[in-house]
């Protein structure tokens, strides 16, 4: 276990060390730049269908999505975050109740 600790541990460190050791033309490329912002958007989502869709192993489709979903319209709406958190919420919340 400490092992596989101690691994990642320094792969994390190489790998920062080898993004602070590229030379500039390269971090300011424009597809570089691209690719840096758009990756961290792409892990938010792939976590997102995670916890929306997904109990242990298993596909699930329940309230959860229903709270997406609401989420989605309510982003594409731009409403501010705390209402589109707490809406969220309450549409997952009463779906449960039904």
């Amino acid at each position: 276990m400490w092992t596989a600790v101690l691994l990642a541990c320094v792969g994390c460190y190489l790998l920062k060390l080898a993004g602070l050791s590229l030379p500039e033309r390269v971090l300011h490329h424009p597809t570089v730049e691209r690719v840096a912002d758009l990756i961290p958007v792409a892990l938010l989502a792939a976590l997102v269908a995670v916890q929306a869709f997904s109990a242990g192993t298993s596909l699930t489709v329940d309230a959860r999505a229903l709270g997406l979903g609401f989420a989605v319209v309510a982003l594409l709406l731009r409403m501010p975050f705390l209402v589109v958190v707490v809406g969220a919420s309450v549409v997952a919340a009463v779906a449960r109740l039904l």
